[in-house]
């Protein structure tokens, strides 16, 4: 049955970017920096220490200058002419060694907040993404959003820990530059330093503006690329199937194509920010030197104040450079972040009721009153639903596709809460109970197993973590596939492969009900439990299913009716509506709809 889709909101007042408009870089800010202030002492002592390190560099040109300086002392004073170069050069050593020290203090220091703020955001986003509805996840397109996580989590490691927290101390080293320029010399130094900066900061800005645009076409391109590629190798079988293994390549191809020219403008803008900065670094300094020299030539400098000026000049083009590959960072790890809070902030279409309450099942009676619901207002799928399962009783849905019988499932697990009417389980209204408690009350074996790429055992133990293997295997006896597994080489630990392609139709239907068996919830729902299987087995999985139902209160939906015929009361659904009702000999004797589909599956038979 095809689901439609969603409006995308937010109840996040920088919900915009949910909606395809990418949020401002501050409100991208303002939603980072809570998982890094958690651990603010390490932020104030990594700044600590990065600002040591600062200082430490700025020192190195001053010791420069004295040590050229006092190379120019007279011969005649052999003491001065070698303890005071060896005491500037040892300086000049320590000082090089302060600079690397407080850096690596500063990134030992730093890693647990990273780590740890990168964590908090990914675990945060896998769990919302769990909380989210059934529709959205019938929506997404699983390669582009995993994706889209992987290089989130990669950006909050990039601003954090090589950009963000450096911005500060670059501009403190900055200010203690000018300082002493402006002190020892003149401001003519101190004008020119500010109008390369200036244009600088100017250009990079105007430019990485411009070109963000081409970032984020190729992450679009990247995450769509990838999406195809995943889905294709998910539905290997099929591209066989239909020999379209060429059909797959072209299609790939053509978004390869499409990210190739998408990377190829956005190196083109880079060279071209990369080649404008080097142009106003080179003019600046040449200004500066040009300077420097006519200060020396004039008498008004020393050679050391020449040198000091050239290394000061190169130490800032580093950071300056840094600057400018810092805001490339920033912008494009925003880019990152930004889709993956958009993740975070998609509303949760089924939410629990404030203050709700876990579920208190002791007899587990389960009503549908009135219900109706829809996928999209403009197709109804129920039409005022109402039956009732008695606790301990089973009841069954027959009737042909499309009917809505699997959508009674969902309404009951509540992956979709009712448009109208409302489901109650032992008188509880489930929108009043939280969906955890609901969930753990029901246990279902569904139409379609898709099991996890792990070993049989822990398919089977996933129904209730923490089982002991004895437990596991009494729950694959009642299912009549203990045998197989025992018989395979590795036995329970075989593993099932990406949604269980490993085995069989029936062997995944059978792992299935054994992992729904060892739930053992007070409530079941059996889907097509035994669509996928023989006759024979069917037969034999039927009797334990019924011994299982046994004091449980028992929803079964199926297509052959010859699995329900001892069910409590049978319900017959047509378009949405319960057109029949009552048990198997009383349906045959009313000669209706369920009537004609006994007869035709007679005949099949």
């Amino acid at each position: 049955m095809r689901r439609y889709g969603e409006t995308a909101a937010s109840s996040s007042p920088a919900a915009p970017s949910s909606a395809g408009v990418p949020r401002s870089d501050w409100s991208t800010l303002q939603r980072l920096f809570p998982y890094l202030w958690a651990y603010k002492w390490r932020v104030i002592a990594a700044l600590s220490f990065m600002v040591g390190a600062k200082l430490s560099n700025v020192g190195v040109p001053l010791l420069l200058k004295e040590l050229v300086d006092g190379m120019g002392l007279r011969p005649s004073d052999p003491a001065a002419l070698w303890l005071v170069p060896a005491a500037l050069l040892l300086a000049y050593g320590a000082l090089r060694f302060m600079t690397s020290l407080f850096t690596e203090l500063r990134e030992l220091v730093f890693a647990k907040a990273t780590e740890g703020a990168a964590r908090t955001i990914s675990l945060q986003v896998f769990r919302h993404l769990h909380a989210l509805s059934l529709r959205f996840h019938l929506e997404r397109q699983t390669g582009g959003m995993t994706r889209d996580i992987e290089r989130g989590t990669r950006a909050v490691h990039s601003l954090i820990s090589y950009s963000l927290y450096s911005i500060v101390p670059t501009l403190i080293e900055f200010t203690l530059v000018l300082t002493l320029l402006a002190v020892k010399f003149d401001f003519g130094f101190v004008w020119i330093t500010l109008a390369a900066l200036v244009s600088y900061i100017a250009f990079t800005v105007t430019v990485t503006e411009w070109r963000t645009r081409f970032r984020r076409r190729m992450n679009e391109l990247d995450s769509t690329a990838h999406s195809r590629a995943v889905d294709s190798l998910l539905n290997y079988e099929t591209v066989k199937y239909f020999n379209n293994e060429e059909f797959e390549a072209r299609r790939y191809d053509e978004n390869l194509e499409h990210y190739r020219r998408a990377a190829v403008k956005s190196q083109t803008s880079l060279s071209l920010l990369n080649t404008g900065q080097q142009l106003i670094i080179a003019t600046g300094l040449v200004a500066m030197l040009w300077r420097a020299t006519q200060g020396v030539i004039d008498g008004r400098m020393t050679l050391g104040d020449l040198v000091m000026i050239n290394a000061l000049m190169i130490q800032l083009y580093i950071p300056l450079g840094f600057l400018g590959v810092l805001y490339r960072e920033i912008k494009q790890s925003l880019t990152d972040i930004d889709k993956m809070f958009t993740l975070l902030e998609r509303e949760r279409e089924v939410a629990d009721a404030p203050g709700a309450l876990p579920l208190q099942v002791a007899q587990a009676e389960v009503r549908f009153e009135r219900v109706s619901f829809s996928y999209e207002p403009a197709r109804a799928i129920l039409h005022e639903v109402s039956f009732e399962i008695p606790a301990g009783k089973t009841v069954a849905v027959v009737g042909p596709s499309g009917a809505g019988k699997s959508t009674l499932a969902r309404l009951l697990y509540r992956f979709y809460d009712v448009s109208d009417g409302r489901i109650t389980i032992a008188g509880q209204d489930i929108r009043q109970v939280t969906q955890s408690s609901l969930r753990q009350a029901i246990g279902i074996v569904p139409q379609d197993t898709v099991l996890f790429n792990d070993t049989v055992e822990y398919n089977i133990a996933y129904g209730r973590p923490g089982a002991s293997r004895a437990e596991v295997e009494e729950a694959a006896r009642a299912a009549h596939i203990h045998a197989f597994i025992a018989a395979t080489p590795r036995g329970y630990d075989t593993m099932v492969g990406e949604r269980g392609l490993k085995l069989s139709g029936g062997e995944k239907q059978r792992v299935a009900i054994a992992r729904t068996l060892l739930k053992n919830p007070p409530v079941l729902i059996f889907d097509e439990a035994t669509s996928a299987l023989d006759s024979a087995n069917e037969r034999a999985i039927q009797a334990e299913l019924r011994g299982v139902a046994q004091g449980k209160t028992t929803l079964v939906i199926a297509h052959r009716l010859s699995t329900v015929v001892d069910a409590h009361e049978i319900l017959v659904m047509e378009a949405g509506r319960i057109v029949e009702r009552g048990s198997h000999s009383a349906l045959l004797a009313r000669n209706g709809s369920y009537a004609r589909m006994w007869a035709l599956q007679q005949s099949a038979e």
